[in-house]
């Protein structure tokens, strides 16, 4: 199979033999699922277990597929690290093997400090001891932080969780696809952060400013909103009820209404039909961002929703990250 990822399918197939599994789940990203059928059907091949493929939705190592994992011996868990406790579910971290030190170096005419802070996905985690190494030899130093619980890997950010970029360093360099990491890191930081894609070779600074715009309108949009729907995900690893219960009185404080709704998978279609003034995102954060223009009402973080009720500051605005207590308090 030419790709340039590492599914680990030796590993699997051992595991398979090993423990004489019969049944086994197999649960992939969107972004992997074109790689769904060839790698079930090598695995039955080799190994003569029957194979069952998730087809829902997958957004994260948050998000798995509970349901499956319950009618299989063991499930394999593709393109992200643990998080959480499964008895029978497998990580496989899914790296890429694609050369990143051309796109370091493309980052270079960008970064204008010697101490920098290293960040990537679980994708490239194992590039960044190469990534520090080239640094040092030209005059520079590469920073690695530890993030909490939810986190692997020093260095590793997460959509949902930039702990791992909280380090005494100057600016950051992210390797990966995509701006929506390194763009978190930048708002929870107040840092510079420049963007190098491996996949593309080219880097670009990252300005949060755009971003700040926008969703200072949604925040705008819902200062006369009296009725809001607290979003609280099913999901194990992005449920936040504690969250939403405290959000619930903050909003009863100032005079507003406020009813818990709990779903599994948040989309536009499921929402549209609640009559409501504003939602309140408790779930995965990726949602109000990457979805936002799609609702049909404003759909705020819980640090937004804090500005609406006059709780916070409208220059305290930050990224929402769910931390190693899912059950956190506001950041």
């Amino acid at each position: 199979m030419k790709n340039q990822f590492d599914f680990d399918l030796e590993k699997i197939i051992n595991i398979i033999k090993e423990k004489h599994f019969k049944k086994v789940g197999l649960q992939f990203p969107e972004g992997f699922k074109r790689q769904a059928f060839s790698i079930s059907q090598m695995l039955e091949e080799r190994t003569g277990a029957g194979i069952l493929i998730s087809g829902n939705p997958c957004f994260g190592a948050c998000d798995i597929d509970t349901s499956l994992a319950g009618r299989v011996d063991v499930m394999f868990h593709f393109g992200h690290s643990k998080m959480g406790n499964f008895d029978n579910v497998v990580f496989i971290e899914t790296r890429s093997d694609v050369d990143v030190l051309p796109c370091v170096k493309s980052a270079l005419a960008l970064l204008s400090a010697n101490k920098i802070g290293l960040i990537t996905t679980v994708q490239h985690i194992h590039k960044l001891d190469e990534i520090s190494n080239f640094l040092r030899k030209i005059g520079m130093e590469g920073v690695l932080g530890k993030g909490d619980l939810r986190v692997s890997y020093p260095g590793q950010v997460l959509g949902c969780n930039f702990t791992a970029a909280r380090v005494d360093c100057d600016e950051y360099l992210y390797i990966g696809s995509g701006i929506f990491h390194p763009l978190g890191v930048a708002i929870a930081t107040g840092k510079k952060v420049v963007a190098a894609d491996p996949y593309l070779n080219k880097a670009i600074e990252v300005s949060p400013e755009k971003f700040l715009r926008k969703r200072s309108g949604y925040i705008a949009k819902s200062m006369d909103a009296r009725v809001f729907g607290i979003i609280v995900s099913s999901k194990t690893g992005q449920n936040r009820i504690d969250l939403a219960k405290k959000l619930v009185q903050i909003a009863g404080e100032h005079g507003k209404k406020a009813q818990i709704i709990i779903m599994d998978l948040v989309t536009p279609e499921q929402l549209l039909a609640f009559k409501v003034d504003a939602y309140v995102n408790t779930a995965c954060p990726r949602i109000t961002i990457d979805d936002a223009e799609r609702f049909h009402v404003p759909v705020l973080t819980p640090q937004e929703f804090e500005i609406v009720l006059g709780e916070r500051m409208w220059d305290a605005l930050v990224m929402d990250e769910i931390l190693e207590d899912k059950m956190q308090e506001l950041l």
